[in-house]
């Protein structure tokens, strides 16, 4: 029984680790999924919702819009109409830059060397230059790794319309077209 214990906790932490690595799949944003982000919904009036899509940092800006107006598509024949124009839309991204140091770039080289440190002259661009640890140079690279982090949501205001699409507006879809020719792109979540 115990030879089994240890593959079977490695699984489980390997399906945990997995979860944490995957895009937002289209799902309703509920707190506790196994993966964050999602769509939500607000009815303002009988024929007008908000509409949002939150992806997570693996979801990008084109499938986090593509999820939003799949989203409006389906509220829109949920609720029985045929079409939606769209009224306001917005894609919010939040972007964070992490910076963190090599965990063994260490430019103090001991107690007993007191305050000597390498350092180098070269000549560059017309001129002598000097690199060191303690001030860096852009010409030697700093040992670092920066990472930045998008997120995007997106947000429209819908109002829905039966009949058929009107003539010349660029901002109403039908539903219906909307959901047969973006369905094949929505993944969803797992079982």
């Amino acid at each position: 029984m115990k030879r089994l214990s240890g593959p079977a906790v490695a699984l489980a932490l390997l399906a945990g680790l997995s979860a944490c690595a995957t895009a937002t799949p289209y799902q309703p944003n509920l707190p506790g999924a196994a993966v964050s982000g999602g769509y939500s919904e607000m009815r303002i009036e009988p024929d007008r919702w908000r509409v949002s899509f939150a992806g997570n940092s693996l979801t990008g800006r084109e499938t986090v819009e593509g999820y939003l107006l799949y989203r409006a598509a389906e509220l829109t024949a949920q609720q029985g109409y045929d079409g939606f124009s769209i009224v306001t839309r917005a894609t919010d991204r939040d972007a964070r830059t992490y910076v963190q140091p090599d965990p063994f770039y260490n430019p103090w080289y001991g107690p007993r060397y007191s305050y000597w440190r390498p350092h180098w002259r070269y000549y560059s661009a017309h001129n002598w230059r000097t690199w060191d640890p303690y001030w860096g140079d852009p010409f030697w690279a700093d040992r670092v790794d920066v990472r930045t982090v998008e997120r995007f949501e997106a947000t429209a205001e819908v109002v829905m319309y039966r009949g058929a699409k009107p003539a010349g507006d660029p901002n109403a879809f039908d539903a219906r077209a909307v959901l047969e020719n973006l369905g094949p792109r929505i993944m969803r979540p797992a079982p």
